[in-house]
């Protein structure tokens, strides 16, 4: 051990005024693992002492997403860089210990083996569903999606269970998630994360709504945790002019670097507002602050997280590695993108408190927009604020079952065009007195308009496919629909 601390000595770099700090906390580091060595009563884990306490104390000092990787973490790290997503292609509801298919995407396992909307999953590999708590249920389901499966599935109408088996396969997982056009030629794109692709799946998306021919366009970014930057950069410069700055990345020494778009390039020009909330992080916010500093889109929702660093990892000795922010990215006017990193209990949870007065930048229009992490937004939007009564249907199989007795006997198909009437209100309300819910009518009024979009979100999700049915709750979305109106203003 005493050779080890010797030879990491040896090859740190040490410059000026360093080097006497530098050289007595190591030999004390050096000199205090020998005596625990030698004097300890009983027989100490010296290079676990270091992996798990000393080294890892030391990187955490520095900032919140920098971290000291030991053999097996380093070791998972790169596994999880090699391997590929599996799955079995179908779209599940978790409620109240039931597991119900809400759509089978084409040509997948799920499909292949039979699965369809509406169907129950009673059992996975032997484990009966109702058995397990959330925990353990997530956990099956997480770990079924690698090997083969063998399924128990209740049909509504059937009276046996119906055996199925399923092996996983590969599948595509698009970072545009859904499209449609909102309003008057405005177009709504989800935007679920930044992969390799994400600036050509976005353009596609466009062209399919209408290209420039659209007259505004709703990007939506909340929860979207970033992801890969080269992609973030060409998505910026899709809506951006020739020679604007993309982004800033400041490191520790030397001058700062800029991105700006490449000649020649030709932007959509319509108007463009861009949804985050405090899930919007990394590469999502790099591109919406690039378009809220040129004035190019207007910023709605809640404060995003505010996550602007340039992450390294190093391959160490001994089969160790580091992830080490080792610079910062800046949105076009100079803004971080970073929050404050002070010593901050929750930091990943809300927003530490400044330590000064926040500075403000200015917009290419001269509007002043405040720094200090995250991007504010330039109207504020909040989600919709559930009744006790509201949250409860939510959060219970009420709505999802009524959707699929009400499926299961109805004879026509259902269409886009379908609504839910006030005699299928009357009835739902009929069924949860059945079922032991008796709801005042002061409740019921206030609540029938959540009632009735979601009785349909469900009845899509069941028949037309859970796109149809995140349309109608994206619709009824108090968040999207100020996005429309500062497009349409």
């Amino acid at each position: 051990m005493r050779t080890a601390l010797a030879l990491l000595f040896l090859a740190l770099p040490i410059h000026g005024g360093q080097e006497d700090d530098l050289e007595r906390s190591v030999r004390q580091l050096a000199e205090l693992l020998s005596v625990v060595e030698e004097r300890a009563a009983d027989p100490v884990d010296t290079a676990g002492a270091l992996y798990k306490g000393a080294i890892p104390a030391m990187v955490r000092r520095l900032d919140p997403h920098s971290a000291f990787l030991d053999p097996q973490q380093f070791e998972s790290l790169k596994e999880m860089q090699r391997s590929t997503e599996k799955g079995f292609g179908s779209v599940v509801s978790l409620n109240h210990g039931r597991v119900i298919v809400l759509q089978t995407l084409p040509e997948s396992p799920s499909m292949r083996a039979g699965l369809a909307p509406g169907d129950e999953i009673v059992a996975i590999n032997g484990y009966q569903i109702a058995a397990l708590n959330i925990d353990q249920l997530v956990a099956l389901l997480s770990q079924s999606r690698q090997q083969r499966a063998e399924l128990m599935v209740l049909r509504p109408n059937f009276s046996r269970l119906l055996p199925m088996t399923l092996t996983p396969e590969e599948l595509a997982d698009p970072s545009v998630s859904l499209q449609f056009v909102l309003s008057e030629d405005v177009g709504y794109i989800k935007v679920a994360n930044f992969e390799t692709d994400t600036h050509v799946e976005l353009r596609e998306a466009i062209e399919k709504l209408g290209g420039h021919k659209l007259k505004g366009l709703v990007l939506d970014f909340r929860r979207n945790p970033g992801g890969v930057i080269e992609a973030a950069v060409r998505m910026a410069a899709m809506f951006l002019e020739s020679g604007q700055r993309i982004l800033w990345i400041r490191g520790r020494e030397g001058p700062q670097e800029e991105v700006r778009v490449p000649p020649g390039n030709e932007p959509y020009r319509f108007p463009v507002a861009i949804l985050v909330n405090d899930e919007t992080a990394s590469a999502s916010e790099l591109v919406a602050g690039a378009l809220q500093d040129h004035d190019r889109a207007t910023i709605v929702g809640q404060r995003s997280f505010g996550k602007g660093l340039v992450q390294s990892v190093f391959e160490l000795s001994e089969e160790t590695g580091l992830a080490l922010t080792t610079a910062l990215y800046l949105s076009p006017s100079g803004r971080p993108i970073q929050r404050p990193l002070n010593d901050c209990a929750d930091y990943q949870l809300t927003a530490c408190p400044d330590d000064g007065p926040v500075r403000e930048y200015p917009t290419d229009s001269g509007r002043m927009i405040p720094g200090g992490g995250g991007l504010q937004p330039d109207e504020a939007a909040l989600p919709r604020q559930y009744s006790a009564f509201e949250y409860w249907l939510g959060s219970s199989s009420a709505i999802l079952s009524y959707a699929r007795n009400y499926v299961s006997s109805r004879k026509q198909p259902i269409e886009p065009s379908f609504e839910v009437t006030p005699a299928m209100l009357d009835d739902f309300q009929l069924y949860l007195s059945q079922h032991g819910t008796s709801v005042p009518l002061s409740e019921w009024t206030s609540a029938v308009d959540f009632i009735r979009y979601n009785l349909r979100q469900e009845i899509f999700n069941l028949t037309l496919g859970v796109e149809f049915g995140d349309e109608v709750e994206l619709r009824n979305d108090p968040q999207v629909k100020a996005a429309l109106e500062a497009v349409l203003r």
